[in-house]
């Protein structure tokens, strides 16, 4: 009994080292397999009870051709290449290492969304745009960026540190109470005199820091009211220039006091003495008989005309006008009681007109640093005309007005106005019989209110060009003159060609 159990016990015990030698593992023979398959043909060693058998050459040849189509057909079914498989698990074991060290990113794909547990898993719709910033590039074409918030009218809204004067010039710029670009810019300047004698400078703070900070409203409240012009532009610099340069050492008194005679400094000697100057020159230039041609409302042309009748030359003027602000109508009214004759043109005639004209004076809104004149919408169109009819193009301009910018074009830089401001108050009533052609699906009448009665009948028409979505308004109020039809432009500096614009602009500023 004893040799039988022994004899089951050592065949159970030897099952297991057989199995192990007879079956290898799945991942080892597939790994091994190519790389014995030729070694096992060359060196295999016979078995005792097997004799060596020799092959010829070309059974070799065949038998290694074989064993390469094998490996080739295994690695194909295998997959990919081992350094492929290496370099995978070289990844996934930098993986493994910690959170640290991440998979690398691919930046040509989008980055996934990152949502809150709060959030659903529905996909993310871009949020809609501002239906009136859309609008808004849309009107006016070409002109659609210059279209911003609406002009204020009113005090609401504006900041608690705006000054008193301050808010009222806002209002009369918004009305073209104050019209001229050099009117507005004294105008601004004496508003900031009266801001500066107010002043008291915060304790723990110096002037010419908490001034300058004090600026900020103000400007941003006349902006908002009508862009500020290249002469209000270059006063606010000259302005905060002089208040950085003020020494915090010198008293609040004595401070304020050299800000205010730096402010009538710089009005007496770029406005009004300059203003002189060009007026003495540019009457030289009128001669006995001669027929002046001016558009629109300039003060220095104004003055220079005045004082060519006080001097006893005999010479006509024709005023070219348009709408919507006719200054024209102003500028030949004062010339006609002052004695001067004078002939009214609008600009639909200003080809009838220039016909008659020896001379032409403009003034100016700016003078960019490429010899153009920025100026009221159709200057250029007078200009022109001027220049097909071979008549010397003469601009009035303080050196003030000179800019460092280049204008190609009236597009890119331009003041665009209300477009409720091309109709007058005739004209809307004058319209009012039109609404029965409305369509009906028009919000005019959908929004019909029969209690305001005659009295809202003006604000009815703009609310008929405003529901209208293919009638747009547009307005702007300045052109830019190319160089080669002016002439001549009459300064306190002497009389300049327009290629001169830069150098006398570096002389007024001292840079």
């Amino acid at each position: 009994m004893s040799e039988s159990a022994t004899k089951e016990a050592t065949s159970a015990s030897e099952v297991p080292i057989k199995t192990q030698d007879v079956q290898p593992t799945q991942a080892a023979s597939d790994s091994k397999e190519s790389k014995q398959s030729g070694s096992d043909a060359k060196n295999t060693k016979p078995t005792e009870g097997d004799a060596p058998k020799k092959l010829s050459p070309a059974e070799l040849k065949k038998q290694k051709a074989a064993e390469k189509q094998a490996r080739r057909a295994q690695q194909k079914a295998a997959g990919p290449a081992p350094s492929q498989q290496a370099s995978q698990s070289k990844e996934g074991q930098k993986q493994q290492k910690g959170p640290k060290q991440g998979p690398k990113e691919d930046k040509s794909r989008p980055l996934p969304v990152r949502r809150r547990p709060s959030q659903s898993n529905a996909p993310i719709s871009q949020a809609p745009r501002k239906e009136s910033k859309i609008e808004a590039r849309q009107v006016g074409l070409f002109f659609g960026h210059l279209y911003s918030q609406p002009r204020k009218h009113s005090m609401a809204g504006a900041s608690k540190d705006v000054h008193p004067a301050i808010l009222a010039l806002g209002l009369q710029y918004s009305s073209y109470t104050i019209c001229g670009s050099t009117a507005r810019m004294v105008a601004m300047l004496l508003a900031f005199k009266a801001l500066i004698a107010s002043y008291q400078t915060p304790v723990g703070t110096s002037l010419s820091r908490h001034l300058i900070q004090l600026l900020g409203p103000q400007i941003e409240y006349l902006r908002d009211c009508r862009p500020y012009s290249i002469t209000m532009g270059n006063a606010i610099r000259w302005l905060k220039d002089i208040i950085v340069k003020t020494d915090p050492s010198t008293p609040e008194a004595d401070a304020k006091r050299d800000l205010l005679e730096e402010i009538d400094m710089f009005i007496r000697e770029r406005v009004t003495a300059a203003d002189k100057l060009i007026r003495e020159l540019a009457v030289t230039k009128i001669l006995p008989g001669d027929v002046i041609l001016t558009y629109a409302s300039s003060s220095i042309v104004e003055q220079t005309l005045l004082q060519a009748h006080h001097a006893g030359i005999n010479f006509s003027v024709i005023v070219v006008d348009s709408k919507p602000l006719f200054e024209g109508r102003t500028l030949a009214r004062k010339l006609a009681n002052a004695g001067i004759k004078v002939r009214y043109f609008l600009i639909t005639g200003a080809s009838h007109a220039i016909k008659d004209a020896s001379k032409v004076f403009l003034g100016a809104h700016a003078m960019m640093s490429n010899g153009r004149l920025y100026s009221r919408v159709g200057t250029a169109l007078v200009s022109m005309l001027a220049n097909a009819q071979s008549l010397p193009v003469i601009v009035l301009c303080e050196s003030v007005k000179f800019t460092e910018k280049v204008a190609l074009d009236s597009i890119v830089g331009n003041e665009v106005a209300p477009a409720e401001e091309l109709l007058s108050e005739a004209e809307r009533q004058n319209l009012l019989p039109l609404k029965n052609l409305l369509p009906k699906s028009h919000p005019a009448n959908a929004e019909e209110n029969n209690t305001e009665g005659a009295a809202s009948a003006p604000s009815d028409v703009l609310k008929w060009i405003d529901g209208s979505k293919n009638l747009h308004h547009l307005q702007v109020l300045y052109d830019v003159t190319p160089a080669e039809y002016i002439d001549m432009i009459i300064t306190e500096y002497g009389s300049l060609p327009p290629s001169s614009v830069p150098v006398v602009h570096r002389l007024s500023t001292n840079t």
